[in-house]
């Protein structure tokens, strides 16, 4: 449903900077009824990319397909297909949610039975049943985004894209979101790829897609990612984290990374972290903090993607 085919964008060089490569080559797929989540660094070109897919900027070479449809060739026929959930609101807040709804229903020509029956419909799974005469600058941040779905919703699209959807949001409000979210993607079928730098949002999902300084360093399964540095990590806190990284790789030839304050011990196999643990805590007790066994989650696989692209924080081999 979401064919991205060697997209590359360069911003042209200004009067005081130089050309800059936001997407470099990059190639993709979202394949349909697919919930997929983007994420990256800052910087990493995954608002540009979101931008191109939404059609608001035009990739310097490449190409991309929504739904079947040229992007490039026949933005109106993708536009019929697709709907969006920007990261800033798209709503009216002194407007009220009906008369938001009716704004949106009215610029793609619903009207009528067709017209309330779509609205229903798009409503029926939020908490927003009694406030359609309320004004969005006086609902709670999770029920203004409900507004912003239900909008988007109406037009029933077939691909939704969605732009950090849960910032400012409290956790609460976010998980309720999300739950909606995933039931309303089944229930319809719909092919979602939403942008989000919280990974226990990426849990659930289908495909998580890592970038960094415009290319794609990993698209997999939660599952599949994870298992990329092993089923569990050693994971230390050091009072000399650097002399400590030099002694565990010279003394003890282990390959270890250096993550902010912490050591890393990756790539290790059930039931061998322990022995590991034991072997570090005879030696370099004295050295240690802390020191303890977890599995890894989608932030370690995130900070092991991006630090090995750029060699960053990373000591042994």
């Amino acid at each position: 449903m979401i064919a991205i085919e060697h997209l590359t964008h360069v911003y042209p060089a200004g009067r005081k900077t130089p050309a800059r490569t936001a997407i470099a080559d990059l190639s993709m797929r979202v394949e349909k009824g697919e919930f997929a989540i983007l994420s990256g660094p800052n910087g990493s070109g995954k608002s540009t990319l979101f931008r191109i897919l939404c059609g608001l900027a035009l990739p310097s070479a490449g190409k991309v397909g929504i739904a079947g449809f040229d992007l490039l060739t026949q933005p109106a026929k993708v536009r019929e297909v697709m709907g969006v959930v920007f990261q800033s609101p798209a709503v009216d807040k002194h407007l009220s949610v009906a008369e938001n709804l009716a704004i949106h229903g009215d610029l793609y020509g619903l009207s009528g039975a067709e017209f309330r029956k779509r609205r229903d419909e798009s409503l029926g799974w939020t908490d927003l049943g009694d406030r359609l005469d309320q004004k969005v600058d006086t609902l709670s941040g999770g029920l203004a985004r409900q507004v912003e779905l239900a909008k988007v919703l109406m037009t029933d699209p077939q691909v939704l894209l969605l732009d950090e959807p849960t910032t400012g949001l409290d956790p609460v409000s976010r998980r309720n979101f999300l739950d909606a979210l995933h039931r309303l993607q089944k229930a319809r079928g719909m092919t979602v790829l939403m942008t989000s730098h919280v990974f226990a949002e990426a849990d659930d999902v289908d495909r998580v897609a890592i970038m960094r300084e415009g290319r794609l360093l990993a698209h997999d399964t939660p599952a599949a990612l994870k298992a990329m540095i092993g089923t569990e990590m050693v994971v230390i806190q050091a009072r000399d984290t650097e002399a400590l990284a030099v002694r565990l790789r010279d003394e003890m030839g282990l390959a270890v990374r250096c993550v902010g304050d912490e050591l890393r011990l990756e790539e290790t196999e059930n039931g061998k972290s322990l022995p590991l643990l034991e072997k570090i805590l005879d030696r370099c007790r004295t050295d240690l903090r802390s020191i303890s066994i977890k599995q890894p989650g989608l932030d370690d696989v995130f900070v092991h993607v991006t630090s090995r692209a750029g060699d960053i924080g990373r000591t042994g081999a």
